[in-house]
Order: structure tokens, then sequence, then C-alpha cells
């Protein structure tokens, strides 16, 4: 018999998830795509009524975040004009203050019925306050979600301390595990374990003890976990190198030690961006480091697409967002400060 069987492979990954975004192991499962997951989650957990209907989200927000919010508005027969609400940077600024998130919270609390974040910002780099957010939103009895791609592997996190409703990711970016690999999902325990709240089911989201008895036993029983979120039997081969990723993360020691050695890579480069000094970049992402994971986001003032192709073509991995964006993100599971300083070097030379 194999090891770990197909059937309970995404057991597997369930506490070496936890512990990367402090979770309880039952408020968390590895299924699907980010999106699909978003959407599954929206369906539970956006439940709009004539006088609380509205979605709190960042701009700019990834794209599918974007797509999957308007399309689930739209499938409830609303307008996104009139329901969705953005938080956006004040004038001359690329990042957003917490404080004005808040304060969109205590002016809409009437009227919003979930608040939507990203909580590590794709574009700039901004890392939000994930506890003082979800807060101001419970406080009011709003649900609060977060797409969690850039924050999972980066940063430390505490959903289930935080009291998070929900939480969504992908697992390609630092979690290494490839394009198309799993996503994941987090629910609340005090979600997770509520059997009568309504989702989109699937036969494998089933309680396990009747799983197999499909057409005798109609009635769907979901599991009293984050599994009762599941549709379909887990994609092996999309698990696997998830699994042997989150082994890595594991060795390492997890998160916080891997945290210290980000700060330092990261804070290590912006030194050297600093000394370099040029008008011809800037960067956007928050100085502070408790206000960012390791990327930051330069914005180059002239030909951005040029410097990015010949950053490229000197072996620098790093990728471009329009219309003037260079990422580069110094991850501390395999890049080191001589990277840094190569970087910042090449950089130099093709400013």
């Amino acid at each position: 018999a194999a090891g770990t069987p197909w059937y309970s492979y995404h057991e597997a990954l369930r506490e070496p998830t936890a512990h990367l975004i402090g979770a309880k192991p039952v408020e968390v499962i590895c299924m699907n795509s980010l999106t699909v997951n978003l959407h599954m989650m929206m369906a539970t957990f956006y439940r709009p009524t004539k006088s609380r209907f509205k979605i709190l989200m960042e701009e700019p927000a990834f794209p599918s975040d974007t797509y999957a919010i308007k399309t689930q508005i739209v499938h409830h027969g609303l307008d996104p004009k009139d329901t969705l609400i953005l938080a956006r940077p004040r004038k001359d600024a690329f990042t957003i203050q917490t404080e004005d998130v808040v304060d969109l919270i205590e002016k809409h609390a009437d009227d919003l019925a979930v608040v939507m974040i990203g909580a590590l910002n794709f574009f700039t780099g901004q890392l939000f306050d994930v506890k003082k957010i979800t807060a101001a939103a419970r406080e009011h009895g709003i649900i609060a979600g977060f797409d969690l791609a850039h924050a999972i592997g980066n940063v430390p996190l505490s959903l289930h301390e935080w009291d998070v409703d929900f939480a969504v990711w992908c697992s390609y970016k630092y979690l290494n595990a490839g394009p198309g690999a799993v996503a994941g999902a987090f629910v609340h325990e005090r979600h997770a374990t509520n059997t009568e709240l309504p989702r989109l089911a699937g036969w494998f989201g089933n309680d396990p003890n009747t799983r197999f008895r499909l057409h005798l036993e109609p009635d769907f029983i979901p599991v009293a976990s984050a599994d009762g979120w599941q549709i379909s039997n887990p994609p092996i081969f999309s698990m696997a190198p998830l699994r042997a990723s989150l082994a890595i993360f594991d060795q390492a020691g997890g998160i916080d030690p891997l945290r210290v050695k980000s700060t330092k890579l990261t804070g290590y480069l912006e030194f050297l961006l600093t000394e370099i000094g040029s008008k011809k970049f800037s960067v956007i992402t928050p100085r502070d480091p408790n206000g960012r994971g390791c990327q930051l986001s330069i914005l180059a003032h002239q030909h951005p697409k040029q410097l990015h192709e010949e950053l490229v073509a000197a072996g620098v991995k790093c990728d471009f967002r329009e219309p003037n964006v260079i990422r580069v993100a110094p991850t501390p599971l395999y890049n080191t400060f001589h990277e840094v300083w190569r970087f910042a070097k090449i950089l130099v030379e093709h400013q």
C-alpha cells in the first residue's frame, strides 16, 4: 500500500500549511486554484441583503480578485458600480494607509457585507495590518477575507488568533510549488465546524463515513472542517510539489527564522538602492520592514520595459508590471546577500 494514499493525500498538507498561516489544521484545506477558492468562499460568506450588500477592496487589487468579486456581485443581481467600495492611496502616494481602510469600514459599517483585501499587495509590495482591519470589520459584524497569494511563505501570519473569517492563496509564489500547483483556503474554526453554512457542495466535501454510499445517501453532509468545502478528489500531481516545498519550510524552522533573514535581505537591497541614489527609479514599497514582505517594487522613470529586459538578459529573475514597475523579491530560502549585491551592481550598469 502507498505510504500516503491518494484518497487522504490532502491531509498530509494540512498541518504544515496551518503552521505557515497561524491556523488550526481543521481550518485549512489545499484545493483548486486561488480564484476558484475565492468564488467558493464568496458563495458561503457573501450573503447580501437590502441594507448590507457592499464589498470593500483595495486599489489596485490583483485583477483576478476583482473579476471574481465583480462577477459575484452581478451573480446576486447587483451593480458593481453601486456595490464595490475601493480603498485608494492618498494623493501622490502609492500605498494605502491602514487607517484609511478602517475609516472606510467605519463609514460604511451599516452597508458593508464583506471586506476582501490582498494581505500583501501584488503591485506595491505593501503588507496590510490584517489584524487591525479584521478587528474593525468584525466589530460591525462584517466578514473579513484576505488574499494571501503574496503573503503565505513570505511573512508570519496568525489568522486564527486575528479572527479572520476566510482567506485564499496560491502556491506558485513563495510556496515554490510551480504554476498549476494546488492552492488553498482558510475557514475560521467557528465557520469550519458549522455544517449548516451554505456552500457550493461536491462529493469530496461530504462526510467520509457516507461519501462512498453515493446514491444511497442523497443528502449532503459536510465534513465539520475546512474539508467540507472540497468539491472533487485531490489532484495528486498538483499536490506533490507543494508537499515537497512545505517539508523544506519545516526543515528551515518555519516562517519565523526565514522572516528574520528576509528582513535583512530586503533591508540590504533597500540600502544598496538608496546608495545608488538614481533619479531614474524610485522604490514605492513601504520603508518600514513591518509594512512589507521581501518584495521591493521599483518604479522606473525612464524606459521601464527596456530596463527590465536588460536585467533579465543579465541573469536577474525579476518581473515587470504595467506601466512602469519592476518587482524584485530576494527570498530567504534560496537567495543570498551576494546575489542582492550583484543585482544592485547590474542595476547600476544598466540604468
